[in-house]
């Protein structure tokens, strides 16, 4: 079994879709007020060498009704001590660790070093927490099939997009990359995608035919916290990639417009489709609540997936 959450190509679909369905049963839970304590006594350190609003407040108030803790630490991974330094101090400590870094390879430096669950919250190359909540809200709007539904991600080919691709390399989701020329994700995750996923997954720089029959559309923004430097380039490069009312109305008629956030409107998204009647990216960020605590509940309880 699987005891860190660094991939979600690390689990086979069968798992994925348990944390899923155990997201969806905490939900209804936590919605009929149905006490759940299943992490009662359990600790979670939680590492943040990024800014966080969905991440920090939703492990803290998931640990919470849990009925564990959570203990903040804000540091830059590596510098004061080394990474399994930490890793091996914490252990001693806490139940968990749940780290959101730059670097992905701290996250795995984490994992290898600790003998407590390590959990990516997110790092440059992934973010399998989001896509979790993601496909949650996902099944909630468009049926539990996913083999069925097609997912067109408009942008970046970044650490969201990464994610999603590992994940259609073990549960059957139709997925298209929409994005400009250099832009297409990293080649060995790109490539296992393709070679591992049941069904269809394409990438073009044409987003008329890549939101062709698309049940949802996805963006994200253009640069990414760390490419700050590049915001002004990009800004030109991804312009024609917009999701504006025209750009959505290429997909499906009752097509759902996804956004981890934060975003910024007038740039990869106007306000009349953020704030428009497709947009379900709070209800994305509420599921990160319910998918992270079927991720915990697991890697440190008794719930089974």
């Amino acid at each position: 079994m699987v005891t860190d959450f660094i991939s979600l190509a690390d689990f086979s679909g069968e798992e994925l879709l348990a944390f899923l369905d155990l997201a969806d049963d905490l939900k209804v839970q936590k919605r009929d007020g149905i006490p759940h304590p299943l992490l009662e006594g359990k600790t979670l350190a939680l590492i943040f060498e990024k800014p966080s609003l969905r991440t920090r407040l939703t492990f803290q108030v998931g640990m919470y009704q849990l009925g564990g803790a959570t203990q903040l630490i804000d540091t830059r991974l590596g510098e004061r001590e080394s990474v399994a330094d930490v890793a091996r101090n914490l252990e001693r400590w806490v139940d968990g660790i749940m780290a959101r870094t730059f670097d992905h390879d701290h996250v795995i430096e984490l994992a290898e070093a600790a003998s407590i669950p390590v959990i990516n919250a997110l790092t440059d190359k992934l973010h399998p927490c989001q896509i979790l909540a993601d496909v949650q809200t996902l099944r909630e709007h468009k049926g539990q099939d996913l083999s069925s539904l097609k997912v067109a991600f408009v942008g970046d080919g970044n650490n969201v997009f990464h994610s999603w691709a590992n994940f259609i390399s073990r549960v059957p989701l139709n997925l298209t990359l929409v994005c400009p020329a250099g832009y297409e994700g990293a080649p060995e995750i790109v490539e296992r995608a393709k070679a591992d996923t049941k069904a269809e997954f394409h990438i073009t720089q044409d987003p008329e035919e890549g939101l062709k029959d698309a049940d949802a559309v996805y963006t994200d923004v253009w640069a990414s916290m760390g490419q700050e430097e590049e915001a002004a380039e990009r800004a030109k490069v991804f312009a024609p990639y917009q999701v504006n009312r025209a750009l959505l109305a290429l997909a499906k008629k009752d097509a759902i417009f996804m956004h981890c956030l934060p975003a910024q409107r007038g740039s990869e998204v106007t306000a009349e489709v953020i704030d428009g009647p497709a947009s379900v990216c709070f209800d994305q960020a509420e599921n990160r609540l319910h998918a992270q605590k079927a991720v915990l509940a697991t890697l440190l309880g008794n719930a089974s997936r």
